[in-house]
């Protein structure tokens, strides 16, 4: 069978990135699963872990099921992975659509998403990681303050609670963490007692949902590049998928009008 080569290098070549990710998706996961403590209780409804693990390999197996389809002009894999895509692009730009039209109700869920995780803090060392990471890196504290951490048994301000973390925050709430060549975990004890204007000159105490949205406003352009530049490629996969598809399907129709073509020609007698 005749084949494009032009046309097969650019579609393999768009699916590289995809590939790439997912294979770090599938990496990140195993590490994250070896390296976790076999006697850690999970509280999560979903092993992150896993989860990395399985977006990572549908994702490479959708990626390789277009490629192989590209190679070997093969129209079933083709349309399997023009129709996957299709579908994952349409639910992308509907929950971006959903998220938009009804964003109170998106913040309200949110909100308790992460109060919920506040609670189960030191109870799943995964969420326990992922939160520090989050308040470390948007230089927040809690959901909407730093006193949202009374939710949290180990931090709830009470004259009954005999942790003696009571009233603090966790150390990845405390201010100047990054200039530390030793982490102090003892940083934010008491701290709740503190009223705000004394407390931020050591701790942050903007909540994180604020901060996540303010950070998201104030880098809109790089969002909607990203989200942009993710959506275009998929469009463009979805557009060589299609094209391919009809070439292939054009291919014996024209080998077949060549051949009557041939067929109808009279040669003279001799």
């Amino acid at each position: 069978m005749q084949e494009v080569p032009g046309q097969q290098r650019v579609f393999n070549l768009g699916s590289v990135p995809l590939q790439v990710v997912s294979a770090v998706f599938i990496a990140v996961g195993v590490y994250a699963k070896v390296a976790k403590e076999t006697d850690v209780v999970d509280t999560l409804t979903l092993d992150p872990a896993l989860l990395l693990i399985f977006v990572g390999s549908i994702t490479f197996l959708v990626t390789f099921l277009g490629c192989l389809g590209a190679l070997r002009n093969i129209t079933c894999l083709l349309k399997a992975f023009l129709g996957i895509l299709a579908v994952v692009l349409l639910l992308q730009v509907a929950a971006g659509v959903v998220g938009y039209i009804f964003t109170d109700m998106v913040m309200e869920r949110t909100d308790r998403l992460l109060m919920k995780a506040i609670v189960l803090y030191r109870e799943d060392q995964d969420l326990e990681n992922a939160i520090d990471f989050v308040q470390k890196k948007f230089q927040c504290c809690g959901v909407e303050s730093y006193k949202d951490w009374s939710q949290n048994v180990y931090f709830q301000c009470s004259d009954t609670n005999p942790s003696v973390e009571s009233c603090g925050v966790p150390f990845s709430c405390c201010v100047g963490l990054q200039n530390q060549t030793v982490l102090n975990t003892m940083c934010g004890y008491g701290k709740q007692r503190l009223q705000e204007n004394l407390a931020q000159r050591q701790i942050f105490t903007v909540g994180c949902l604020t901060s996540i949205v303010r950070w998201t406003k104030n880098n809109l352009l790089l969002v909607a590049g990203l989200t942009g530049g993710l959506l275009l490629l998929e469009v463009a996969m979805i557009c060589l998928a299609a094209a391919q598809v009809c070439w292939i399907n054009k291919v014996p129709q024209q080998a077949q009008s060549k051949k009557q073509k041939d067929d109808s020609i009279d040669f003279p007698p001799f």
